[in-house]
C-alpha cells in the first residue's frame, strides 16, 4: 500500500505512529480484541471524556476573535492602554442565549449574551454584557433562583411558563428587562445585527487620578440594533437549523463579510452619582441619554472564525473580575458578585488553571504565585511564596488613584438600594413600550406575551401578570389580559407548579 507523503501519519496523542484507523488488533481475524491495542483504548477513553461540563447560564453560543481599535481620545476619562487614541488590541467576542442548554436552538426568546475579551498590555479585560442595557433583578441574592425559573421543573426536565411568571410578577424590577424579551429584542435576526451592553456600570480613573462612572455599547455597524425575527420565523428555525445564529456569524466571517461594532460610552462624573434621580449602579435602570449622551470611543471588527471550536470557544472564559488598570467596578451589587461567580464557576467546569488555555492566556507576562492542580502545563519556580527574600516578584501597584476603589460607610445590612427621585420598577419599563416601540412593535409585544401566558400558565398567576403589565401600561395590560382570556375562551390553564402530572408537549419560551 503506497501512502500520500503530503499527508502527516496518524499518531496517538503521544505522537506514535499508528498502524490503522479501522480495525481493532485481534488474535486472529476472527478473535477476541487483545488489551494492549494501545491506539483503540487510548480512542475510547478520550471520546468517554471529550465533553466537558457546560455552562450554567449561557451554555449555546458561538463566537470570533477580531481586534478592537480606538479611533476617538478618551484619554481625559481612563489611564487604560486599551482605550488610548490609536490603540489596537486583539479581542474574541462570544454570543449566546441565557436559559438554552448546549444543544438548544439560537432562535429562542431570551435575551443574547455578548462578552468581549480583550488581550491588552496589561492583561486581560472582560466585559460581560447582553444584548440589552438592563437585567431581569439587582441583587445577586436572587440570581440562582431566577435562572432556575427559566431553566427546568425537577418534575419533568420541561421548562415551564407558570414558573417563569411567578419569579417574574414576584419580582418587579424584572418588569424593565421583560419588556425588552417580550418585545423585538427579545429574538435577534442575527447577532451581527444585535447591540451589546454592559449593562453594569463600571468605573474609570484618568492620568489625574480623577474617577467617573461608564456603560458600555456597542451599536452594530449592520444596521440600527433593531433587527429580529418573528415568533412564526423563529419558531421554524428552531426546527429546520438550530444553529442559525452561529451559522450565519460563521459563514458570513468565511466568506469575508467581517461585522463591526461601534463602541460608545456614556459618563458620569463621580460627583452626580451621589445625587442623581435614580440610582445608577441599579442594573434595571438605564441613564437617559439626554443628561449623560452616547460619545464615541472605537470600532470592534470579527474578521477570523475558530479553527477548533471546543478549544477556542467552548473553553473561552470571560469573567468581570479581568480589569486592567484605569478601567474598575462598581458599587452595582450584581457586578461585585459576578466578579467571584464567574470565576470560580470557571474553576469548576474547566478546572483551577483555565487561564493557561490559550484562549484564556493574557499576552501580558505572568508573574504568579499560583501553584500545582490539575493541568497546570505553565512551569513554576522559587521562590514560591510571598514576601520572600530571593527575587521573587512583589507587589508594583498602579501610581495614582486605582479603578473600583470608592468610598463606603455604615452599618452591615441586608436591605435594597436606597431608594432616589425617580426610583420605581415600572417607568422605565413603561417608556420602552409607550415611547420607544411604535404601533407594530407594541402589536407584537402584546402578541408575544399572550402567547406566552397561554401556554401552561396558572390563573394565580395570570392574575399577577395582568397586574404586572397594567403596571408597566394601562393599555398595554388591558389588551394582553383581554387576548388572554380570549384565547382561552375565558378559562386559564390550572396546572402550573401544582400538577406533577403535566404531559404536554415541551415549547421554547415565546
Amino acid at each position: 500500500m503506497t501512502h500520500d507523503k503530503s499527508v502527516p501519519p496518524t499518531t496517538t496523542d503521544a505522537g506514535i505512529r499508528v498502524s490503522s484507523d479501522e480495525h481493532s488488533l485481534t488474535v486472529g481475524r476472527d478473535g477476541p480484541i487483545v488489551l494492549h491495542d494501545h491506539y483503540l483504548l487510548e480512542q475510547m477513553a478520550n471520546f468517554n471524556r471529550e465533553r466537558i461540563p457546560e455552562r450554567q447560564p449561557h451554555a449555546k453560543g458561538g463566537g470570533a476573535f477580531g481586534h478592537f481599535e480606538v479611533t476617538a481620545d478618551v484619554s481625559k476619562y481612563t489611564k487604560a492602554k486599551v482605550f488610548q487614541p490609536g490603540a489596537k488590541t486583539d479581542t474574541v467576542v462570544r454570543f449566546s442565549t441565557v436559559a438554552g442548554e448546549r444543544g438548544s436552538p439560537d432562535t429562542w426568546r431570551d435575551p443574547r449574551g455578548f462578552s468581549v475579551k480583550m488581550y491588552t498590555d496589561d492583561g486581560n479585560f472582560d466585559m460581560v454584557g447582553n444584548n440589552t442595557p438592563v437585567f431581569f433583578i439587582r441583587d445577586p441574592m436572587k440570581f440562582q433562583n431566577f435562572i432556575r425559573s427559566q431553566k427546568r421543573r425537577a418534575d419533568n426536565d420541561m421548562r415551564d411558563h407558570d414558573m417563569q411568571w411567578d419569579f417574574w410578577t414576584l419580582s418587579p424590577e424584572s418588569a424593565h428587562q421583560v419588556a425588552y424579551l417580550m418585545g423585538d429584542r427579545g429574538i435577534p435576526r442575527t447577532w451581527r445585527e444585535m447591540n451589546g451592553y454592559s449593562s453594569h456600570t463600571y468605573s474609570l480613573v484618568n492620568a489625574n487620578d480623577e474617577m467617573f462612572w461608564v456603560k458600555f455599547h456597542f451599536h452594530t455597524d449592520q444596521g440600527d440594533g433593531n433587527a429580529f425575527l418573528s415568533q412564526d420565523e423563529a419558531d421554524r428555525l428552531a426546527g429546520a437549523d438550530g444553529d442559525y445564529h452561529r451559522r450565519d456569524l460563521f459563514s458570513s466571517i468565511a466568506e469575508g463579510n467581517f461585522p463591526s461594532w461601534t463602541l460608545k460610552w456614556q459618563i458620569m462624573p463621580y460627583e452626580d452619582a451621589k445625587t442623581y434621580r435614580i440610582n445608577p449602579f441599579d442594573l434595571t435602570k438605564v441613564w437617559p441619554h439626554d443628561d449623560y449622551p452616547l460619545m464615541e470611543v472605537g470600532k470592534l471588527v470579527l474578521d477570523r472564525n475558530p479553527t477548533d471550536f471546543h478549544t477556542e470557544i467552548e473553553q473561552a472564559a470571560f469573567e468581570p473580575n479581568n480589569m486592567v488598570p484605569g478601567i474598575g467596578l462598581s458599587p452595582d451589587k450584581m457586578l461585585l458578585a459576578r466578579g467571584f461567580s464567574y470565576s470560580d464557576a470557571h474553576r469548576a467546569r474547566l478546572g483551577v488553571n483555565y487561564k493557561q488555555i490559550p484562549v484564556n492566556k493574557p499576552k501580558a507576562p505572568v508573574h504568579s504565585y499560583s501553584k500545582d492542580g490539575a493541568m497546570r502545563v505553565e512551569k513554576v519556580s522559587d521562590p514560591v511564596y510571598a514576601p520572600n527574600s530571593y527575587g521573587g516578584p512583589s507587589p508594583q501597584p498602579d501610581p495614582g488613584r486605582e479603578a473600583g476603589l470608592w468610598h463606603a460607610d455604615g452599618d452591615m445590612v441586608r436591605a435594597a438600594y436606597e431608594l432616589r427621585q425617580d426610583d420605581d420598577d415600572w417607568t422605565q419599563a413603561g417608556i420602552l413600550v409607550r415611547d420607544v416601540m411604535d404601533d407594530a412593535a407594541r402589536e407584537r409585544l402584546v402578541n408575544n406575551v399572550v402567547g406566552h401566558l397561554t401556554d401552561g400558565v396558572s390563573e394565580r398567576v395570570l392574575q399577577r401578570a395582568f397586574e404586572y403589565w397594567r403596571n408597566i401600561d394601562s393599555d398595554t395590560g388591558g389588551r394582553i389580559e383581554q387576548g388572554v382570556r380570549d384565547k382561552l375562551g375565558g378559562k386559564s390553564e390550572q396546572p402550573g407548579m401544582a400538577s406533577a402530572e403535566k404531559t404536554r408537549v415541551e415549547e421554547p419560551a415565546k
